[in-house]
């Protein structure tokens, strides 16, 4: 159990036991202990209204408490014994102090609540722990390495620094390596975010993960499989989540001086009254000041709000992972975003098309249409999609890192990248394509240029909506991509971003997540594998789309399950309305502690009125948790977002 919970469940992961994680919530200790707990407490009632006796009611409530309270006594009592202290401590006080007034449903009810509340974090953390072994997928069964003149199969941990992978068309690279020999198109989407393949030849570095395009490699390994790419970011996302499970709730904060204030004030009621007066009167005195202080409202005040907002958000698209979650959602003050699938569609469209030769568009693009169509390149896709007709080419043939060759209508027809192809006329264009950070091709038609096309990954429609929201809103914002710098740069300028860190790897994310926390809470949204250090460094993380990767949603701790980005700031906008109603709940369950001391401590109250302000103050508290739950839906979509929802694929495991 996390420390956040204020129940110092580190004993868990002590002695470095390794525990099969409950995937089902029915297998977590705690829920299943809750359950149980609210089994009898239903009995009890149950047994009241149908005459039974005190003493029956009693055992069943004592039993309700005894199992509820197990969840969280013991550990707090281990913390107690550290000088720490939290919720956990809170609870076992009020617990107590019910106990002693005479009120053991009541405390039978308390350690119900927070026994789920536990349960529910410990469910929440053993799913985050399940998405890492997406990262493990993206690792091949077996690496192809020549040994002794022959070719042998492998497993990648049996790999060597300075061995010689053979990397094939369409195989995935099993550790990071430098290329020796060989030419290809990589798809690393899954390490940097890189929306379209990047070109790699001899000398260029390669990463686990990576999916070779058409050209066969030889790899000389440069790390092994422990310590490649994949590997530090699992390292980084487990360091990211133990420090995030240390630290303090918003209640806890508060419950780490009010603890020690109260007990000190209660002994030394008892000590100095039985000094001055008499010592019966001082130490009942005490103990209703010890039960005034219990801090029963207190630990209701944040559960309520959770629910009724955790709830709330669910119908509006977003899953956000309990209260440390919703609590951080509520004080974020930098957001940073991710690109690819993110700030934008992930789906490559042609963006322009440039004519030569007084060739017309539609010709050009029914050119490169008809070579693409035999193309398994991404941005084939793009281009059959822009082209109004694809006529049959033949003899298609690909030349690996330059394009492809072929015959249209018995003609020669070639497509390519600038160089392979002479841009002649059309440099100006070609070079206007490549700094607003499209990717561009050149078409030629029996010899002659005829056209040039630019792809690129288009921001999403509602993109710049949503900066300005965010903006307004007071927030900072940032864009964190593996894309290339001139790429990020024009998109940023069209989103309204006026920070911008391209070219990173998982690793760089993380690292500037780590350094705009040290300025402001900070949050991180991204869809892809590459995106989990950050995600998981971040104050808060934040999952794009219900098609991501399992291994963001999973390390996130809030989950947009649309494809409209106009949810993040809708979100943000509800926690931070939560963030407030928490606040008002907390401020008023203090107010009542600090109300009653005095008031018991003078015998104007008795220990029935304590109780009774208790009880009253617990309606008037959860009636205004649940105002958390109330928040208007989504605006319908603008007709470009619909479109571009009804047209996306189900997304890769890119960033």
């Amino acid at each position: 159990m996390s420390d956040a919970c204020g129940c110092g469940g580190d004993e868990k992961a002590a002695g470095g036991q390794e525990e099969r994680a409950p995937e089902k919530p029915w297998e977590v200790d705690e829920l299943r202990a809750a359950a149980v707990a609210g089994v009898l407490l239903l009995a009890g009632l149950a047994a009241g209204w149908a005459g039974a006796s005190g003493t029956v009611v009693m055992v069943v409530n004592v039993l309700a408490l005894v199992v509820g309270a197990w969840t969280f006594v013991p550990s707090t009592l281990r913390r107690l014994a550290r000088g720490r202290v939290g919720v956990g401590t809170l609870m076992t006080i009020a617990a107590v102090g019910a106990v002693v007034l005479g009120e053991v449903g009541e405390a039978a009810m308390l350690a119900f609540l927070y026994s789920v509340s536990e349960g529910l974090e410990e469910y929440s953390l053993a799913r985050t722990r399940h998405g890492l072994r997406a990262l493990l997928n993206l690792v091949p069964e077996q690496a192809t390495v020549l040994r002794d003149g022959a070719e042998q199969i492998i497993a990648p941990d049996q790999l060597r620094v300075g061995d010689t992978m053979v990397v094939k068309p369409g195989e995935r690279i099993a550790t990071d390596g430098v290329i020796r020999s060989g030419r290809t198109a990589l798809d690393v989407s899954a390490i940097t975010g890189e929306s379209v393949p990047v070109e790699a030849e001899a000398g260029s570095q390669v990463y686990a993960g990576a999916i070779n395009g058409t050209g066969a490699l030889e790899v000389e390994v440069t790390t092994t499989a422990e310590d490649n790419s994949l590997a530090r970011i699992v390292k980084i996302v487990e360091a990211e989540q133990a420090r995030k499970g240390s630290s303090q709730r918003l209640a806890d904060k508060i419950a780490k001086p009010l603890v020690p204030g109260i007990m000190v004030a209660a002994t030394l009621i008892a000590v100095i009254g039985s000094v001055l007066g008499d010592p019966a009167t001082w130490i009942e005195r005490a103990l209703v000041v010890l039960v005034a202080a219990s801090p029963c409202a207190l630990a209701i005040s944040v559960p309520v709000t959770v629910v009724a907002a955790v709830g709330a958000a669910s119908k509006l698209g977003v899953l956000v992972k309990g209260g440390a979650a919703l609590e951080a959602l509520g004080a974020v003050r930098t957001v940073a975003l991710d690109k690819t699938g993110t700030l934008t569609r992930n789906r490559p469209a042609v963006v322009q098309v440039a004519t030569a030769g007084g060739h017309g568009r539609e010709e050009v693009l029914a050119v490169a249409a008809a070579l693409e169509a035999r193309s398994e390149h991404p941005l084939a896709r793009a281009v059959l999609a822009a082209a109004p007709d694809v006529p049959a080419a033949t003899d298609v043939e690909a030349v690996t890192g330059a394009g492809l060759t072929g015959r249209l209508r018995g003609r020669p027809v070639r497509l390519g990248r600038p160089g392979w192809i002479d841009a002649g006329p059309l440099a100006g264009d070609v070079t206007a394509m490549q700094n607003s950070g499209a990717t561009a091709v050149l078409i030629e038609d029996d010899g002659r240029l005829i056209g040039a096309i630019a792809v690129r990954d288009e921001l999403r429609p509602e993109a710049r909506e949503v900066i300005d929201r965010l903006h307004a809103g007071g927030l900072t914002v940032a864009m964190l991509t593996g894309d290339n710098r001139r790429t990020a740069d024009a998109l940023a300028a069209e989103a309204g971003i006026g920070t911008v860190h391209a070219d990173l790897r998982p690793e760089d994310k993380a690292r500037i997540i780590a350094d705009l926390r040290t300025r402001h809470s900070t949050a991180m949204v991204g869809d892809g594998v590459n995106d989990a250090p950050a995600l998981a460094t971040a104050d808060l993380g934040i999952a794009m789309g219900a098609m991501g990767t399992d291994v963001a949603i999973e390390t996130a701790d809030v989950a947009l399950m649309g494809e409209d980005l106009r949810h993040l700031p809708h979100a943000l906008d509800h926690a931070r309305r939560a963030r407030r109603i928490m606040l008002q709940n907390l401020g008023l369950s203090l107010a009542v502690i600090v109300g009653l001391m005095p008031l018991a401590l003078l015998g104007v109250l008795g220990l029935a009125a304590v109780v009774a302000v208790h009880e009253l103050a617990e309606i008037v508290i959860i009636g205004n948790g649940v105002r958390a739950g109330r928040t208007k839906p989504l605006p319908p979509a603008p007709a470009a977002v619909l479109t571009d929802q009804s047209a996306t694929a189900p997304a890769a495991a890119v960033a």
